[in-house]
């Protein structure tokens, strides 16, 4: 029988806006930072993990296996089997499943599961062109022969591509990820008033939650090499209003676009674990549970309408464990852009695609936009790409406990036509 998997505790670090140049922290960095007091406040000691798996999806040249390099710096052991995993915007989560999978069955009893992500980082591409000028010119033997092959420089082979801008564009549908968002849109008639003023939204709702202190149990200190501190997300602008976001233009579809900057998720660093357990481990341990995970799902769909990826996993996660969408309290959908969420909102409440899509024999229903993403979401904290699944997933749980709530679901869409959802109960 598939044994109990319980979420024991967790943290993160502030999500820091990227803005001019790397930030002050690799992916690596951001993993330890936030990782090193949550593994210090455990009963046991670092080396009692089974397995340590961790969400990046841009991994950097000095840190290939972000998760092997993130365990030894946390003091793990050398014997600490530890991977990486990469399933974009679901890669946080995905960590958390494949633990999740690994304690059900028997096969581990503690895993550190998290994402990281630097986008800041994102690294600048040589055109195809430059790159096979470059190999001409160290191939070409002699002087003359060198002298012949840096001729054949143009000034367009010098000119870089931002990686980031090539990683977030589909290479199936060749639509970047705001025009799937705009796609979404038009197919419910999602209109920009909607999605500014849930964007704003998103702000107050962080803003409010930073006021309160509800994150400080959630985030942990992150200090730099130059002595600077970290201890909030710096994304928030408590003062957005749909008419302040009216005056911004359509960055994806001009002139006639919804999806601007400030109704989509910002480009951000950031890190994100949780500690998953057996119930031998709890008991082993003396451990206090948080949560339990009851069930996950992974679905996947045109990749031109990526964003509607949590209607069919969180859908057919429901379906199985006998659920509605009225039966679930708390509800953490990632923010990749206002339109896409509000579309993921229209499709459970349009009886066509609920029907046709979702094989139901009515209308999902209209989900309680109180009861969804409670402290906001991408939109006023960030998205870094690996680590939002994962956030999710922490901050579901932190949120079931202050609001009394025992059911949960976090779910996101998934560049490349995905989505992932996980049922979560309060213990």
């Amino acid at each position: 029988m598939a044994r109990p998997v319980f979420i024991i505790d967790g943290s993160r670090t502030p999500f820091l806006k990227a803005r001019s140049g790397p930030g002050p922290f690799t992916p690596v960095d951001l993993a330890v930072q936030c990782g090193r007091p949550l593994l210090a406040r455990q009963p046991f000691a670092p080396t009692a993990f089974d397995q340590v798996i961790l969400g990046c999806v841009n991994v950097i040249a000095d840190e290939m296996n972000p998760a092997r390099v993130a365990a030894l710096r946390l003091g793990m052991g050398e014997a600490m089997v530890a991977f990486t995993v990469q399933i974009n915007c679901g890669s946080g989560m995905q960590s958390i499943d494949t633990a999740y999978r690994y304690i059900r069955e028997g096969t581990c009893n503690l895993i550190l599961a998290g994402g990281t992500e630097a986008l800041s980082y994102a690294p600048l591409v040589w055109p195809q062109g430059g790159v096979r000028w470059f190999a001409g010119l160290a191939t070409a033997r002699g002087i003359g022969a060198k002298i012949m092959a840096a001729l054949k420089a143009r000034p367009s082979y010098f000119k870089p591509v931002i990686g980031l801008e090539r990683g977030l564009t589909d290479p199936i549908t060749e639509l970047n990820m705001g025009q799937t968002a705009e796609v979404v849109g038009h197919l419910f008639g999602i209109t920009r008033a909607q999605s500014d003023a849930y964007a704003a939204e998103s702000h107050r709702r962080l803003a409010n939650a930073q006021k309160q202190g509800w994150l400080k149990g959630e985030i942990e200190t992150a200090f730099a090499r130059d002595g600077k501190f970290y201890d909030h997300d710096d994304g928030v602008r408590p003062d957005s209003s749909p008419e302040t976001l009216a005056k911004l233009r359509p960055v994806f579809e001009r002139p006639w676009g919804q999806v601007t900057a400030g109704n989509s998720s910002q480009i951000t660093d950031g890190a994100s674990w949780v500690i998953l357990a057996s119930e031998e481990a709890v008991a082993k341990h003396g451990l206090k549970p948080k949560a339990v995970i009851l069930d996950s799902q992974w679905s996947a769909l045109d990749p031109s309408i990526m964003g509607l990826g949590p209607v069919l996993s969180a859908t057919a996660l429901l379906k199985r464990n006998n659920l509605t969408v009225q039966d679930v309290e708390t509800w953490e959908l990632n923010e990749a852009f206002a339109t896409q969420v509000l579309g993921c909102l229209a499709a459970w409440n349009d009886e066509t695609f609920c029907k046709e899509i979702l094989g139901l024999g009515g209308v999902a229903g209209q989900i309680d936009q109180t009861k969804l993403n409670v402290d906001g979401g991408a939109i006023s904290l960030g998205h870094p790409v690996g680590t939002s699944g994962n956030r999710i997933v922490l901050h579901l749980v932190n949120a079931m406990k202050r609001l009394g709530t025992s059911r949960g679901v976090a779910t996101e869409c998934i560049g490349g036509g995905q989505g992932g959802a996980m049922l979560i109960e309060a213990v």
